[in-house]
């Protein structure tokens, strides 16, 4: 049970941050100068349902969605870059943020989904404990970059339902190259085993996610991204039962055009390559792989 000494524990992060892997550790208290650019108040670029994530997130009323703004990971390809690099958005006070996730919930939104959150991990444990007191009850989903450090997601045990990581890279050299990140999937390998630890493999009822893990990959161009080694490392390490949402919507943005293997869209016989490969691995529903 949240505690309000938890929440406070949770805050002190703010004066040294090591929220995520970068480890700036600037005094969020009076500074902005971090990778995500992000002082103490909260930011957000935009909220309400959404229905463009996976059928068991949106359900048939749409998943309650609040797109955070900045970033710790900061990938040259972001398609969502007016979020991420350039922060467009608005400030909300933790209260705030707590009505909004009620309102999302009296819209009828099968959950709250906080995408992009880890720069705002102490914030959004204060917003959801007030939340929570004031009658919130669907399921709360982290849709994160997979970025993560283990001592920032045991804070949120027990807070959340679903975590919803991407897997984007195996090798530390095009992570490197594509995100300024040479440890990312040191980071993520064990980031998603710790998220599995705590919420099992994805339940759905009634067509409807309720807890657990759902894992995203992003095929890059030119096998950019290792696809191979990263279902590899997930049939071997979770298991093949785990939703696995393929995707294969990449398209050159933001400053993809810098890299000439990004600078092209991602060919349909590659993707349903990969596809294939997943199914060899043991990911034989078709409901774990989206196409």
């Amino acid at each position: 049970m949240l505690s309000v000494s938890d929440i406070e524990s949770a805050y002190k992060n703010l004066e040294k941050c090591t929220l995520c892997p970068r480890d700036c550790k600037t005094n969020r208290y009076t500074d902005d100068s971090g990778i995500c650019t992000m002082g103490k108040e909260i930011k957000i670029s935009s909220f309400g349902p959404h229905y463009g994530e996976e059928p068991e997130i949106v359900g048939s009323t749409g998943s309650g969605t609040i797109f955070f703004s900045g970033c710790s990971l900061l990938c040259l390809f972001c398609q969502n870059s007016e979020v991420s690099h350039y922060r467009e958005g608005f400030y909300v006070s933790e209260r705030e943020l707590a009505e909004i996730m009620i309102r999302l919930e009296k819209a009828g939104c099968s959950n709250i989904n906080l995408v992009t959150p880890t720069h705002f991990v102490p914030q959004i444990i204060s917003s959801l404990f007030e939340a929570k007191e004031m009658g919130l009850s669907i399921p709360i989903v982290y849709n994160t970059s997979g970025y993560e450090k283990i001592e920032t997601l045991k804070m949120l045990e027990g807070l959340v339902d679903i975590y919803m990581p991407d897997i984007k890279f195996f090798s530390p050299e095009k992570s490197n190259l594509y995100t300024n990140s040479y440890d990312y999937f040191e980071y993520a390998s064990k980031a998603v085993l710790e998220m599995h630890r705590q919420v099992g493999d994805l339940v759905v009822r009634n067509d409807v996610a309720r807890k657990g893990l759902l894992i995203r990959h992003l095929i890059l161009p030119n096998n950019q991204s290792d696809t191979d080694k990263i279902i590899d490392f997930i049939a071997e390490n979770i298991g093949s039962q785990t939703y696995l949402n393929l995707m294969e919507q990449y398209k050159p943005c933001y400053k993809a055009a810098n890299f000439t293997l990004l600078n092209e869209m991602l060919s349909k016989v590659d993707y349903e390559n990969q596809v294939n490969y997943a199914k060899s691995k043991g990911f034989k529903n078709p409901e774990y792989i989206y196409s």
